[in-house]
């Protein structure tokens, strides 16, 4: 079975998932997105392309028998694509009425990331990549980017 991790459980209260997010490495960066928005980590499978899409938009997955959109999170951020190893992934997130897949080169952890350890990002763009940034999570000496998901899922 292609399910690694079921991370959503919508009798959850919001409490339990407060300040808790995902990680995940692209390249040398990390990332993050609250768990609110994560339904579950799966391995990578067989992606049925689809014409005339966005290039960040590899195709679709069938899981379960669900059909679902799944992107690469790299192309999106506007970086190289890579092979994919025993590391790459898909996170499968909720976002209103929407199950997407996020290829990532690695899963790191859940992380707690109290509101006081987290920042706006500089003001400045300094890259491609920084609209997507939402906020900055300090995890001990780490830094960890955390998505906008509304953003990183709007088209251009």
């Amino acid at each position: 079975m292609a399910m690694v991790q079921n991370l959503f459980d919508e009798e959850r209260h919001d409490d339990t998932i407060k300040d808790q997010y995902l990680t995940f490495a692209i390249e040398d960066e990390d990332y993050g997105v609250e768990i609110a928005y994560v339904k579950e980590i799966v391995k990578m499978q067989a992606i049925t392309k689809v014409p005339e899409m966005p290039n960040f938009i590899e195709g679709i997955i069938n899981l379960r028998g669900d059909l679902i959109g799944v992107l690469d999170v790299r192309k999106r951020f506007g970086k190289p694509s890579k092979e994919h190893d025993e590391e790459t992934c898909i996170i499968v997130i909720i976002y209103s009425d929407y199950t997407l897949g996020m290829i990532v080169d690695a899963v790191q952890e859940t992380a707690i990331i109290p509101e006081d350890r987290i920042a706006p990002p500089p003001s400045a763009k300094l890259s491609f990549a920084n609209q997507f940034i939402r906020n900055i999570g300090k995890v001990g000496d780490d830094v960890k980017l955390l998505l906008d998901v509304e953003r990183f899922l709007a088209q251009d």
